[in-house]
């Protein structure tokens, strides 16, 4: 079986959609069709139901497993050698938060490019869920997110640093005059909130008080929409607020995450990355 076909094969199975795969890819569309019809030929097996919409067979699904190892053996192999020339490369893809994109990604890959200028490296930005998802589909080698990386066995985590977070209020708001604020100036105050499944969500749930009264989907939103004069919200110090007033939550902190597939550290590039990231660690 020729890999390419088996990469084919894995991005199908994920997207079940030919369209979507072949942009993904980068292939055409016929040229995708004609990759997975010649492991299917080569198999002796239908892989996928082509009905009013495609769906995997029950060969086809029990191939998926069996293509992530013969891929992620390949790799393995590549970096191995990659390794005993002493030198990463190939392509690394890091999935950050909007903010974290901003603030901290930039200053490590400049640290990282300065030294290992071979690697191909892909930025991608997303909610920490799809991060996550990411890691574990093998489509993003590491990730940087707020708050701690899940407890998935797979999964391995380093903290980078921790942020001091703040209250933002709109001008003239009660809470916008104080030097510093406590949990309990929080009571009955009405809040705006990244949706569940957010860490900030999940840490403002935490305090008793704030009355979440609409949810916003990015941390850059949340403070354009404190601004507006729409609630309070708690946010990483780093978050811009044009027309908003930061005020610290006192004691209260939040951790830059980085988090990777725990088999695939030793790979060059992601150990490369992670040696980087360590010089880089702040308090």
């Amino acid at each position: 079986m020729e890999l390419r076909h088996l990469r084919t094969f894995r991005v199908v199975a994920r997207t079940l959609n030919f369209t979507r795969a072949a942009a993904e890819l980068h292939y055409a569309q016929s040229s995708v069709t004609e990759q997975i019809q010649a492991l299917e030929a080569e198999l002796g097996s239908k892989l996928f139901h082509r009905e009013r919409r495609l769906r995997l067979t029950a060969a086809g699904e029990r191939l998926v497993g069996y293509a992530d190892q013969m891929l992620s053996l390949a790799e393995e192999a590549k970096a191995a050698v990659d390794e005993e020339r002493g030198e990463p490369e190939g392509d690394l893809t890091i999935g950050a938060l909007e903010t974290l994109c901003t603030h901290w990604v930039p200053s490590l890959l400049g640290a990282y490019r300065a030294k290992w200028p071979r690697v191909r490296i892909s930025v991608t930005e997303g909610g920490r869920g799809e991060l996550y998802h990411g890691v574990r589909e093998s489509e993003v080698d590491v990730c940087l997110t707020f708050g701690d990386a899940p407890g998935d066995p797979a999964f391995a985590s380093r903290t980078l640093g921790e942020e001091p977070l703040v209250v933002l209020a709109p001008p003239g708001h009660p809470l916008a005059g104080k030097e510093e604020i406590r949990p309990g100036d929080l009571r009955g105050v009405g809040f705006l909130a990244t949706p569940k499944g957010c860490g900030f969500r999940e840490m403002l749930d935490r305090i008793d008080g704030p009355v979440v009264g609409t949810e916003v989907g990015s941390l850059a939103a949340l403070g354009r929409c404190v601004a507006a004069g729409l609630g309070c919200a708690i946010v990483p110090a780093m978050v811009d607020h044009p027309g908003a007033v930061a005020v610290p939550l006192a004691g209260r902190t939040t951790t830059v995450t980085m988090t990777w597939r725990r088999r695939d550290e030793n790979k060059p590039a992601i150990a490369a990355l992670l040696a980087t990231a360590g010089g880089l660690v702040r308090a």
